[in-house]
């Protein structure tokens, strides 16, 4: 068997130990080497002999280059190194030297695949060669496409579909990360009024990860949420179909106010912002018209009773959704309404503060009874009033601030005061009290004026909304001047 070439060069004489003048045969050499004098070796003397071995010059290849098999490995595969034929102990390196007294003994080499550094100054680029062709070699594997993830209008329709055929789990997408658990559903399921998500919602029926959910949670993304099965609504009218063009259209003329964020519309007398038992119109539905090509459609953000007209706030993107939602729970937004109040309040101008509970609870739409702080339900409820003008002692035009925004706050309150509103089916209780000729027997309640923070460049929008028809009869009929100064106006925030 032929020996292998001597690695340190042709017809060069040792005397070292180790060395052809000690009667040793020369070690093959096995990986890179870190002394100056191996460096030296490789830079002089390397090149005749890898040369004869592999058949072409080695002298700049990597330290893992020279040592393996003139056979060629897969890239990004350290050969293995050969095995001596005598223990390590029993052969002396070959061009080993003598070390000096004192010296300590060379820290043994690691195998090159668990992070060895050669010193030569090829070795660092020949080693990220070597790593770019694995990285290469891998590269189909990681360019696989991957798969898109469902829309929202794809999510909503899957959803639906399978609710109401029985118990369905619906799982938090990012995007929906802090929602309010009812808003979660009304987003889902737009069909679903929203009163029958609170009904859910109070009955326990409505389960996050296992446990019952409150209106007020807000969703975790992966979170699953448990739904019981369902009658839904008929689907809202495709685009471009009569009905919506129609509802595009009445949506259209309402708007007092509107940019790429958010609108104000001017919601009539009777019609209802969310749907009920027994209501198919409502403004929520009639936004279904506004769905863009994602399937993204204008959100409410807060909400007006059925029979109050006025200033009714919609965002247009989910940011400005939630920004404008906690505008109105921090109380930034300034809201003035107009009433008509019967009688006419003995201080014109005072402070209503008072605990309200439903007296019937669970029911959305239930009359509001003046409670005390500590009853179940009770929340605090504060508004500032001022009679702008009256006709004698019967009729008073009042201009209401409210602070807080409790469920029929202003209607409970103007009853609370002994004055109130014209028209109220649930709070007017005075008797043997008759409507004067010419008014009509409708809520004579308007959410006149709101300022709130832009939810993009967050400076003040200002928008006022005009009487509706039956309020403006009646002020016409009692010679109210609608463009007389308004004291509530000067009325504190808080």
């Amino acid at each position: 068997m032929t020996k292998p070439p001597y690695r340190g060069g042709s017809g060069r004489s040792r005397t070292g130990p180790g060395g052809p003048a000690s009667g040793h045969p020369p070690r093959a050499r096995t990986g890179p080497r870190n002394t100056a004098r191996d460096a030296a070796e490789r830079a002089a003397g390397l090149a005749t002999s890898t040369r004869a071995a592999f058949g072409r010059d080695m002298s700049d290849a990597s330290p893992w280059e020279r040592d393996e098999a003139p056979s060629r490995v897969p890239a990004g595969k350290f050969p293995a190194k050969p095995k001596p034929d005598k223990p390590r102990s029993d052969r002396p390196r070959a061009g080993a030297v003598d070390r000096p007294a004192g010296r300590p003994p060379a820290r043994p080499r690691r195998p090159e695949h668990e992070g060895e550094r050669p010193d030569s100054a090829e070795a660092p680029r020949s080693r990220a060669a070597v790593e770019a062709r694995a990285r290469a070699s891998e590269a189909p594997a990681s360019k696989a496409p991957a798969s898109k993830p469902p829309t929202r209008r794809a999510l909503r329709e899957a959803t639906a579909e399978a609710l109401a055929t029985g118990v369905q789990t619906l799982e938090v997408t990012p995007d929906e990360a802090g929602m309010r658990i009812d808003r979660f559903l009304s987003a889902r399921f737009p069909q679903l009024p929203f009163t029958r998500i609170q009904s859910l919602v109070r009955k326990g029926e409505l389960r996050v990860n296992g446990k019952r959910a409150k209106a007020a949670d807000r969703v975790e993304p992966g979170a699953s949420v448990r739904v019981p099965p369902l009658s839904l609504e008929a689907r809202p009218p495709a685009p471009n179909s009569p009905r919506a063009e129609g509802d595009l259209a009445f949506l259209r003329s309402l708007i007092l106010y509107e940019d790429q964020d958010m609108m104000v519309l001017n919601k009539p007398f009777g019609l209802a912002v969310q749907g009920g038992s027994g209501t198919t119109r409502h403004v929520d539905g009639l936004l279904e018209a506004m769905r863009d090509k994602d399937g993204q459609k204008p959100r409410l953000v807060h909400r007006l009773d059925k029979d109050t007209a006025g200033c009714l706030i919609i965002a247009k993107t989910r940011l400005a959704a939630a920004t404008l939602a906690k505008t109105f729970r921090s109380r930034a937004a300034r809201k003035i309404y107009w009433a008509l109040a019967a009688g006419v309040p003995k201080v014109r101008q005072g402070r209503i503060s008072t605990y309200l509970a439903k007296e019937e609870i669970g029911d959305a739409d239930a009359r509001m009874r003046v409670a005390k702080h500590g009853d179940e339900g009770a929340s605090h409820a504060l508004t500032y009033y001022a009679v702008v003008d009256q006709a004698g002692q019967k009729l008073a035009w009042l201009s209401l601030k409210p602070v807080t925004g409790r469920t029929h706050q202003l209607r409970a309150h103007a009853a609370h005061i002994g004055h109130p509103l014209v028209g109220d089916p649930k709070y007017f209780d005075i008797e043997n009290w008759e409507l004067p000729g010419g008014l009509q027997n409708r809520l004579h309640l308007l959410a006149r004026r709101i300022v709130i923070p832009h939810p993009r460049t967050a400076k003040p929008v200002d928008v006022t909304a005009p009487l509706p028809p039956h309020m403006a009869q009646s002020w016409n009929l009692l010679g109210f001047d609608a463009g007389r100064y308004d004291p509530i106006v000067e009325a504190p925030e808080a």
